[in-house]
């Protein structure tokens, strides 16, 4: 494997909130070598004295990103061919026909918004698939109740301790390592809530690792790789103990700073541009990243919403060009790794008086993979005429958003057990990944 690592080891300076048993289950004091030119003499005398799984073996990954603040899915990709839309929205309807800012026509229905070009070619390779009129049962128009709602997967039920993602770790079946889940966000996110171990790493330069929603957090969050080697007697870490400390150094910020990208991938300077390069960095470790999680915010677009251009059109843009430069990175890890959009609801059909939408109910979805059924726009929408419409104003919730989730894990993760994933969920999974 290409080593895409400078090798400037700056003083080490910790590694907090790392569970100690999970720690020697896994050989973790390998975990950061794994990913620099070639596998340690001392990880394969670690793997043979305990018998363990190499935290060096590739691992399936999906990686999640909400789009926090409702995007507006009949703009992202718009149904423009249904007469309806262009007298719902007079000054925001858009079409491939325009002479400039037009649509990319993916299938003579939907349209393409122009900012998502860098989605067009991974949709015209069959890698892209988009799910149209997607959302939540719960018919609530608040940002903060409707993200609580999918992040738990429970739409009807705010009691619910755990999030989704983290029953899904839950249910992969096998020991992972402490990195097994990881957010690229300041805080954990509702989704990783629960009783398995999952990491909110803010940035991966400065090292700050912070863990919530873990019953064991108060009591190791403080805890340096230092405290966790000198508090055991094991003797797996008294043979390897020394050069795995060294290894470890290996994660520094410099060496994070200098990642290179593969097929040169140029990430936008953008709050989601850096998460996903660092999930990349992750995913090139080897280190047992197996669910990712990211975020972008600025969807609430209640005025001058723009067209082509915009405010909109520039986070369409950011977002696209990231998960595309995300894609190109991955390179030959494209088979392992999945990844999936959400947002908490979409914006209604009719525009409103200052140029932009209201919070509305169904948007669009995008699943970007190697195992996806692409290519094609995936929807039960009926017409925009108003007796189509719920409450004769908003994209009505065609499809059940856990109905997308379950198919993905399903596949990609090898989920069975839906009644476990989505406790209250009877529903049928989409058919948009691969056989």
């Amino acid at each position: 494997m290409k080593n895409n690592f400078q090798n400037n080891e700056p003083p080490f300076r910790g590694v907090g909130g790392l569970n100690r048993r999970a720690f020697m289950r896994n050989g973790a004091m390998a975990l950061f070598a794994a990913g620099f030119g070639g596998v340690p003499n001392f990880v394969a005398r670690a793997a043979g004295y305990k018998k363990i799984i190499a935290p060096y073996k590739k691992n399936k990954t999906l990686v999640c990103i909400f789009q926090r603040g409702a995007m507006d899915g009949l703009m992202a990709v718009s149904p423009y061919a249904d007469p309806n839309l262009k007298t719902l929205r007079p000054t925001l309807y858009m079409s491939p026909s325009a002479n400039e800012g037009k649509l990319f026509d993916l299938d003579g229905r939907f349209g393409l918004h122009p900012a998502l070009a860098a989605f067009e070619p991974l949709y015209r390779e069959g890698r892209l698939g988009i799910v149209h009129g997607v959302g939540s049962p719960n018919n609530t128009r608040s940002h903060f109740d409707a993200q609580d709602y999918m992040e738990a997967g429970t739409p009807f039920n705010k009691g619910t301790a755990s999030g989704w993602l983290n029953r899904a770790v839950g249910l992969l079946g096998h020991e992972g390592t402490p990195f097994r889940a990881v957010s690229l966000t300041s805080a954990l996110p509702r989704s990783f809530y629960g009783d398995n171990e999952a990491l909110a790493i803010s940035n991966l330069q400065d090292f700050a690792i912070q863990m919530r929603g873990n019953p064991m957090a108060a009591n190791i969050a403080s805890k340096s790789f230092e405290q966790l080697y000198d508090d055991t007697s094991s003797q797996l870490l008294n043979k390897t103990g020394k050069e795995s400390f060294d290894a470890m150094k290996m994660l520094s910020a410099n060496n994070i700073k200098n990642y290179q990208p593969a097929n040169g991938a140029v990430y936008p300077s953008s709050p989601l541009g850096n998460s996903l390069k660092q999930i990349a960095t992750l995913v090139k470790m080897d280190i047992g990243l197996e669910v990712a999680f990211a975020e972008a915010g600025g969807w609430d677009t209640h005025f001058n919403q723009g067209t082509a251009n915009g405010t909109l059109a520039r986070n369409l843009k950011d977002f696209s060009d990231s998960i595309a430069a995300f894609w190109k990175d991955m390179d030959s890890y494209q088979d392992d790794v999945t990844v999936m959009t959400m947002t908490e609801f979409g914006r209604t059909a009719h525009q409103n008086g200052t140029g932009g939408t209201d919070h509305g109910r169904a948007s669009c979805l995008f699943v970007l993979g190697n195992d996806v059924a692409g290519g094609k726009v995936y929807n039960n929408i009926k017409s925009l005429a108003v007796e189509d419409l719920e409450d004769r104003r908003d994209l009505p919730v065609t499809t059940d958003f856990r109905s997308v989730f379950s198919a993905v894990a399903d596949k990609h993760l090898n989920l069975k057990d839906d009644k476990k994933l989505f406790p209250e969920w009877d529903g049928n999974k989409i058919n948009l990944m691969k056989a």
